[in-house]
C-alpha cells in the first residue's frame, strides 16, 4: 500500500480546506459567545419545581436570545448569563420565565475573557508552539540526511496550524449560518486538538525515525510508507476510541457542549488525517526533495 502515492491528492485537499478556513474566518469571523463579549447576569429561584434547562432556553429564545448561558443553583436556583439587556427586555425576560421564578438579582457584568487575558493566552500558546517545535527538532538530532532536524519542527509546526485552524474556519460557518457560538469550551478543546496533533505526529514521526536509522527501507519514500503502515491501526484506535464519546456528547449532551464536542470531534479526525496522509506528504514530497537538490 503506497500511501504517498497520492501525495498531490492530500496537498489539494488540504490547501482547499486551509484556504476555505481562512476565507471563512475573514469574511464571517468568529461568534463570539458573552464570555468574550460581555453582558448581564440574572439570578433566580423557583417557588416550586424548577424547569429542565431546555425549556428556559426555549423560552429565552423566543425573546431572540440566541447567546445564553445557564447554570443550576442549588436546588431551585438558576443563573442566566444574557446579552446586554435593556430594562423592558428584563422584565419580558421575567414574564417569559413566569410567576413562579423570583428573581434575586440582576446586574450587567463585563467579558469573563478580557483584551489582556485574549492577548496573554495567544503569548503563551505561541511559546508553546515554539517549545513544541525546538523539542521535535532536538528529538530528531540524530537524523540529518536525508531530512534535517529542523525539518521535523517545520511539518509539526505546519501540522499544528492545519488541525487547527480549519475546525477554527468551521467554527465561523457555524456561527454565521447555525448561530453556534465560540466560548471557554471551545477554547479548552483546540487546545486539546493541538494535544493529539502532536502526539499523533510523534508517533508516527518517531516509527519514521526508527527505521531511517535501521535503513529498512529502500528510499525515503519507501521507508516513510512502511512506517505509516505500522502505525496505522494505532492512530485510527485511538481516534475512534475519543471519537465515539465525543458523538455521544454531541447528540445526548445539550447545547452547553455542543460547541466543545464539535471542535474535538473536528480537531481530532483533522488531525489523523494529517498524520496520516498531509504531514509524511509533506516530509517526503516537499522538504525531501529539496534536500535531495
Amino acid at each position: 500500500m503506497n500511501i504517498l502515492r497520492y501525495s498531490n491528492v492530500y496537498f489539494l485537499i488540504s490547501g482547499f480546506l486551509i484556504g476555505a478556513a481562512i476565507v471563512a474566518l475573514l469574511f464571517f469571523g468568529l461568534k463570539f459567545s458573552i464570555e468574550f463579549t460581555g453582558g448581564s447576569i440574572l439570578e433566580i429561584a423557583y417557588q416550586t419545581q424548577r424547569p429542565q434547562a431546555e425549556e428556559v432556553y426555549s423560552s429565552l429564545s423566543s425573546l431572540g436570545f440566541q447567546s445564553s448561558q445557564l447554570q443550576e443553583v442549588g436546588d431551585k436556583g438558576m443563573l442566566l448569563r444574557l446579552q446586554d439587556v435593556s430594562e423592558d427586555l428584563h422584565q419580558k425576560i421575567l414574564s417569559e420565565l413566569g410567576p413562579d421564578a423570583k428573581e434575586l438579582r440582576f446586574e450587567s457584568v463585563g467579558p469573563v475573557i478580557g483584551k489582556e487575558l485574549q492577548r496573554k493566552t495567544f503569548v503563551f500558546s505561541a511559546f508553546s508552539f515554539l517549545i513544541i517545535v525546538s523539542y521535535v527538532a532536538f528529538a530528531f538530532r540524530k537524523i540529518s540526511f536525508p531530512l534535517k532536524a529542523w525539518h521535523w519542527g517545520l511539518v509539526s509546526l505546519l501540522a499544528l496550524f492545519h488541525d487547527v485552524i480549519i475546525p477554527l474556519g468551521m467554527f465561523a460557518l457555524l456561527g454565521k449560518f447555525m448561530g453556534i457560538e465560540f466560548g471557554i469550551p471551545v477554547v479548552v478543546a483546540l487546545l486539546t486538538v493541538v494535544g493529539y496533533s502532536i502526539s499523533n505526529n510523534i508517533v508516527v514521526f518517531d516509527r519514521m525515525r526508527e527505521n531511517l536509522l535501521r535503513k529498512t527501507g529502500f528510499d525515503l519514500e519507501d521507508t516513510v510508507n512502511r512506517s505509516i503502515r505500522e502505525t496505522l491501526g494505532r492512530n485510527i484506535n485511538t481516534s475512534i476510541t475519543t471519537l465515539i464519546p465525543l458523538s455521544t456528547i454531541l447528540v445526548f449532551g445539550g447545547s452547553t457542549l455542543q460547541g466543545f464536542s464539535l471542535a474535538l470531534i473536528a480537531g481530532i479526525t483533522v488531525g489523523l488525517y494529517s498524520s496520516v496522509f498531509f504531514c509524511p506528504s509533506v516530509l517526503v514530497r516537499g522538504l525531501g526533495n529539496s534536500s535531495k537538490s
